[in-house]
């Protein structure tokens, strides 16, 4: 279903800003470390996502009045541009249970940051990760690290999907643990991208140091 924002009526503040186009760039929110609890938020800042199920696996347990079923589905969300979002989604038919992975993952949304940070390449375009970062989930890590132009995503499809979501060209990676668990691989490289902007990029130290001196 297409979004259309002349239907939406926002219920908090924030989505009232966004609507009347207080609040135009979805970074302002980042910044501001603002919630986002409405999805028309992220459809009306980032239109152009794309969403990819990475997984739909079908999910038994016993009940009190018997065997219960549900699907659980992985669904990653990026505009290849810097924004990618992670969700999970259970529910008795596939659809809805995509459609919950789906909203999850636009509620997950984060910003990544992009560079040049492989020492044999100077090309200067955000085509890879700006250093080696690391990322765990259960018994799998997953290390993303800076590779020149035209190496390519050299992780596995999982990884590869989110990476390209998220506008990494070119990468090198090494993991460990049981990476064929879906579930697992994706939510570690995703916790690696997070760790992304836990670091000050090499150009902000030094725009820092020089603001002191």
């Amino acid at each position: 279903m297409s979004f259309n924002i002349e239907d939406w009526e926002p219920k908090t503040k924030l989505g009232n800003m966004v609507k009347e186009g207080t609040i135009t760039d979805i970074d302002e929110i980042f910044e501001k470390g603002l919630p986002i609890m409405e999805l028309e938020i992220v459809d009306t800042l980032l239109p152009d996502l794309e969403e990819e199920v990475m997984d739909v696996n079908l999910v038994q347990r016993m009940h009190k009045s018997g065997r219960k079923v549900n699907f659980r589905v992985i669904v990653a969300v990026g505009n290849k541009d810097g924004y990618v979002g992670l969700g999970q989604g259970k529910a008795k038919e596939v659809g809805p249970a995509i459609r919950k992975a789906v909203d999850n993952a636009k509620y997950n949304i984060i910003k990544v940051k992009r560079g040049c940070g492989d020492w044999g390449c100077v090309c200067g375009r955000r085509h890879t990760v700006p250093f080696k970062v690391d990322g765990k989930t259960g018994s799998v890590r997953v290390t993303l690290i800076p590779a020149p132009a035209g190496v390519g995503l050299t992780i596995g499809d999982v990884g590869k999907t989110i990476m390209k979501l998220a506008g990494f060209h070119d990468l090198w990676s090494q993991t460990s643990g049981q990476t064929q668990t879906t579930v697992n691989f994706a939510n570690a490289t995703f916790e690696a991208l997070k760790n992304l902007n836990k670091f000050k990029s090499t150009e902000k130290v030094i725009r820092d140091a020089t603001a002191l001196s």
